[in-house]
């Protein structure tokens, strides 16, 4: 992926716009017919005919994948007109509100009123046709982060008078230390705290305590005994993670090689060895198409996004999406309360490289499916992407989340695991520190069943 990606001319022509449809994950929508055969750009060569004479391509020749993108950024206004301090209960005016996961509703505490703030499509203008996108658009709570803004306030309790401290790096909500009314930090200021939409959890805690019990307990055998002496599920954490969601209207243009096999044949070399060779045919390929990208979604926390098998199993957070974000509905503080958050830290340019990687990745796997007749496989050796226009929203993600460090050589060493439960399907996936002796040694006895069953076998025959 080239990292220095020039933005090409956001009034770009690009293709009508087409239906859509809403999409737990990302869903492209090329404009080419599957069906259609494969076309080389000069000669039309289709398979079944003769392949076309090319001259053989080594990877160190395959020049890097090309990028443009629009200019910009436009704002679309995502903030809730509420000023920081009392967030009340539209019914009683109670300040004790927090969310009911079995209905994902908020709830008064006093008077016992549920109500939901409006999903971001719909209050914010966020469903248009992503096929119209020009230039970039940005919701203001994924603008630009700016150091020079503290992640303390101080907020003006609007009962009492009183000025209380809220950390937004640690908690968006402090309790009035005279009134005891609840204060709740709604402004988004530049600092990545208040995104533009939230997707409240819907999993119980107590649903997630038992898939992490039952995931663990399949694994017990190979676990670190460690592990399973210090496992409680118990410690299980509600925590709103930080990402950003894009939409993409962008087109893409890859030339490679495609291969059909003609024929394949054994070949001995030697005793009890031998090996498959292959006959295909070699043909030169392009595809040009558009692609209409929905809820693209990317980590904006750097530790998150931080991918290192060697310090952390980030990867599992990954592995139970995808979270219907459709749902997703305005900010609102109440949202949060009695679970954790993790400010946002990256911006829209700082993941832009990320997001046109994911989107090539799309269109090579789209293009594939509209060439599965080159049954031996394609490489492509030479990759554009033209992005007309995306559309940006910084969005807080439900995750339960069981971790447990694993130490491991010297001081900073360790590894630590992570057990996580998807806050909205329930889907669960983690790391187990593992038992290294006794997995050696399953597989030391395997292979030595293995090799004696073959002697015998090759005795017999």
């Amino acid at each position: 992926m080239n990292d220095n990606a020039t933005w090409g001319d956001p009034g770009a022509q690009a293709p009508p716009p087409q239906p859509q449809q809403p999409q737990p994950q990302p869903q492209p929508q090329p404009g080419f017919d599957p069906a259609q055969p494969p076309i080389d750009p000069t000669q039309q060569q289709a398979p079944g005919q003769s392949p076309i004479p090319h001259q053989p391509t080594t990877p160190d020749q395959f020049p890097p994948p090309q990028f443009e993108e629009p200019d910009g950024p436009a704002y679309i206004d995502t903030s809730s007109g509420k000023s920081d301090g009392l967030d009340k209960c539209p019914r009683c005016g109670s300040t004790e509100i927090s969310l009911r996961t079995q209905t994902g509703m908020l709830t008064c505490h006093f008077c016992r009123y549920e109500w939901h703030e409006a999903r971001i499509d719909e209050a914010f203008a966020l469903n248009s046709p992503i096929g119209d996108l020009r230039g970039r658009v940005i919701g203001t709570g994924a603008g630009t982060i700016s150091e020079d803004v503290s992640e303390v306030l101080t907020l003006r309790c609007g009962a009492c008078g009183a000025e209380v401290v809220v950390n937004t790096g640690e908690a968006m909500q402090a309790r009035c230390h005279w009134c005891r009314n609840t204060l709740s930090a709604s402004e988004q200021l530049p600092n990545g705290a208040v995104p533009d939409g939230v997707l409240p959890f819907s999993v119980t805690r107590e649903t997630a305590i038992e898939n992490i019990s039952a995931f663990v307990k399949s694994r017990k055998f190979f676990a670190h005994p460690a592990f399973v002496r210090g496992f409680e599920p118990t410690e299980v954490v509600g925590v709103y993670l930080p990402y950003l969601v894009v939409d993409a209207n962008a087109h893409a243009e890859l030339h490679g090689e495609a291969e059909i096999e003609t024929g394949r044949r054994r070949v001995s070399r030697g005793d009890n060895d031998s090996v498959t060779l292959y006959d295909a045919d070699v043909y030169d390929m392009s595809r040009s198409f558009d692609l209409l990208v929905d809820d693209l979604v990317l980590e904006s926390s750097s530790e998150r996004a931080d991918m290192s098998m060697f310090r952390n199993t980030n990867n599992v957070i990954n592995a139970i999406q995808p979270f219907d974000i459709d749902a997703t509905v305005a900010y609102n503080a109440n949202y949060l309360r009695g679970f954790t958050s993790e400010k946002r830290n990256l911006d829209v340019d700082g993941i832009m490289p990320r997001a046109a990687d994911a989107t090539l990745s799309i269109a090579r796997v789209r293009a594939g499916e509209a060439a599965q007749a080159y049954d031996r496989g394609i490489r492509w050796y030479r990759e554009e992407l033209t992005v007309h226009g995306t559309r940006w929203v910084s969005v807080y993600l439900p995750v339960w989340l069981y971790s447990y460090y694993q130490p491991r050589g010297g001081a900073g060493q360790g590894l630590v695991h992570y057990v996580a439960v998807n806050g909205r399907t329930g889907e669960t996936m983690g790391s187990v520190p593992i038992r290294q002796g006794r997995l050696i040694g399953i597989s030391v006895a395997i292979g030595i069943v293995g090799t004696v069953l073959g002697g015998l076998a090759s005795i017999f025959m």
